[in-house]
């Protein structure tokens, strides 16, 4: 008789091939089995009847703030948010206090996160002027998913905004390097037009389309004339999406939850808790996000989690602080637009799975498969909730989307064959590991 670890019981798997009735079967933090395991044991059997089984969903733009403030955020903190909301693995942000930018500084954080992580855990490297020349050996190390540059709007030491340097960080190693893309010139010369203590719909105004767009443009010519690849984090407008289909063989795009799920309405009603970079935008392009999902210019799907104290929020424009919660709630409003019929889960496992596992070199990550890593991510695609800010992990304790129902819910999150959390109830310890790449 076959013996296992873990079996999970009678879900409805989403495999790469399609969605399938199966049991899995996992044995030492693996994927071992696939199928029909009747007459299988194991110590720890989960009825999964009426559940959908997801490949271990990935957030691959976090900002967990550690170092930084921990009355706003941690990598402790925020991990236990992302396995709250049904995430197996983040990608965390380099512009931390101090900034993570050399072999010391991540080798701290590595340390760090033992017995601190609620989930695995890649890390970024932010390219600043002072080290390109280390870029090329920092990329490399084993739990290192990308280079991250600030073409525009970066905070401290992390921006690289002329094409010269530009070029050197794309001459600097061979991985695909991870862009936020907005035209730093552009920026500061629009900012004097805009006097303080005006509408925060003001924010979509000053970064407009053609920051953006200009700031992509750029970027694409220098990948073509090096052949780095890039990705194009958080792309906002329609111009972007459309010119991005023309530069497959060197860039791939991510779009965020928060392009997909509101407009430029949402700062009428929410004030500064709708600023983060680049904007949220118009309808217009909010539907071309949709389309670009659709034909499949967008490869994942992130959050931008970007905690801020309620005080930096609230602040008049354009000292309002930019960015958003968002981790913790990733996963349940993709689950309510598949509900609402704007993409299929297959679809949405593609995009939070598949997708960032496949542009980041993730090992072992993104699928449900014999001999990958056993996350998992197990939801009720019928339950409905109210997103509630007493939920929110986050020491900050605000989200946008406070107040909003779904339909779609992560029931259970499980790391490597453990249970991380099990109906909104957070198991047993710390168990996060580093993500390995390619």
């Amino acid at each position: 008789m076959t013996s296992f670890d873990l079996i999970l019981r009678g879900g409805t798997c989403v495999l790469p091939w399609g969605e399938v009735a199966a049991d899995v079967g996992v044995r030492a933090g693996r994927i071992a089995a696939i199928g029909n395991l009747g007459t299988a044991t194991a110590p720890e059997v989960i009825d999964c009847a009426g559940l959908h089984v997801l490949p271990g969903l990935i957030d691959p733009h976090v900002h967990l703030r550690d170092p930084g403030d921990p009355a706003v955020e941690t990598i402790p903190t925020g991990t236990k948010a992302a396995i709250l909301g049904g995430i197996t693995s983040v990608f965390d942000m380099p512009n931390t206090s101090p900034s993570i930018t050399s072999q010391p500084a991540l080798e701290k954080k590595r340390a760090y996160i033992q017995g601190r992580s609620w989930c695995d855990i890649g890390f970024y490297i932010g390219a600043g002027q002072t080290n390109i020349a280390e870029l090329g050996a920092l990329e490399s190390e084993p739990d290192v998913c990308a280079i991250k540059v600030f073409a525009g709007s970066s905070t401290g030491d992390l921006l690289i905004g002329d094409d010269a340097s530009l070029e050197r960080v794309m001459r600097s190693g061979r991985r695909t390097i991870a862009y936020h893309s907005e035209d730093e010139p552009r920026l500061q010369a629009r900012k004097p037009l805009y006097a303080a203590g005006g509408p925060h719909k003001l924010h979509a105004e000053w970064r407009d389309v053609e920051c953006a767009f200009l700031g992509t443009r750029r970027l694409m010519a220098l990948a073509r004339e090096t052949g780095r690849p890039a990705h194009i984090l958080h792309v906002s407008t329609a111009e972007e999406l459309g010119y991005l289909k023309d530069f497959r063989d060197v860039a791939t795009v991510e779009v965020l939850v928060n392009h997909l799920s509101q407009t430029d309405e949402a700062y009428d009603r929410l004030g500064g808790y709708a600023v983060m970079n680049p904007p949220i935008r118009d309808q217009r392009h909010k539907d071309a996000a949709w389309a670009a999902v659709a034909d499949g210019t967008v490869d994942c799907i992130g959050s931008d989690h970007a905690p801020h104290s309620r005080e930096a929020k609230e602040r008049p424009w354009p000292a309002t602080a930019a960015g958003l919660t968002g981790v913790q709630t990733l996963v349940p409003l993709m689950l309510d637009h598949v509900n609402a019929g704007r993409l299929s889960l297959a679809r949405m496992v593609d995009l939070m799975a598949a997708g960032p596992a496949r542009v980041y070199g993730a090992v072992a990550k993104g699928r449900l498969a014999a001999g990958y890593d056993a996350d998992f991510t197990i939801v009720d695609l019928k339950k409905s909730r109210v997103i509630e800010e007493s939920w929110i992990a986050s020491p900050c304790g605000w989200t946008p989307f406070a107040g909003q129902r779904v339909t779609g819910w992560p029931m259970m999150t499980i790391i490597r064959g453990q249970v991380a959390m099990r109906d909104d109830e957070v198991q047993g310890e710390p168990i996060g590991q580093t993500v390995k790449f390619r």
